[in-house]
């Protein structure tokens, strides 16, 4: 079942483990009723034995699945949270890639939506400036970062972030 942001506990999971519930109580409840109207002589009916068994390994696959079923909530909230904590690292080598290349304010920002992967456009109707004016940040850019075009920044940034090396000024 996939999750979505506005649901993080899959409902259906949860919903076919109370049907088991139901079921599981209705057959052990049925084993029960046997029981006392048979008495000792249930154990020798084979009919019993199997409803008996079945209820069992129903109730054993409950809480398999339980267990199961929270294991996996729990390993969901920790990659999670290692992912939180990856965006926030990634956020601040991409800054201090930014920061010891001079960019200006408007600078990051525009090589914050170039990182993003927008066009020229799309960050000049985000910023509400024109098109030159986007154009020329974007050159701004790639002289103060040594690169070319869009896609060295990129691979400069990715480079870093394998590497664990702090970001340096190497301008041409």
């Amino acid at each position: 079942m996939r999750l979505t942001p506005k649901s993080k506990t899959p409902k259906g999971v949860l919903l076919l483990i109370a049907a088991q519930i139901i079921c599981a109580v209705f057959f052990l409840s049925d084993v029960i009723d046997d029981f006392r109207g048979y008495g000792a002589t249930a154990l020798y009916d084979t009919h019993i034995l199997i409803e008996s068994a079945s209820a069992f390994l129903l109730w054993m696959a409950i809480l398999f699945e339980i267990r199961l079923f929270f294991g996996l909530l729990r390993r969901t909230a920790h990659l999670e949270s290692s992912l939180s904590i990856a965006q926030a690292a990634m956020h601040d080598v991409i800054e201090a890639h930014f920061e010891s290349w001079g960019l200006t304010p408007s600078e990051q920002d525009v090589a914050t939506f170039m990182v993003k992967g927008m066009s020229i456009s799309e960050i000049a109707a985000l910023r509400g400036s024109a098109e030159g004016t986007i154009k020329a940040h974007m050159h701004a850019i790639y002289r103060k970062s040594g690169t070319h075009n869009r896609g060295e920044v990129l691979s400069l940034l990715i480079d870093s972030l394998m590497e664990d090396s702090p970001p340096t000024n190497e301008t041409t």
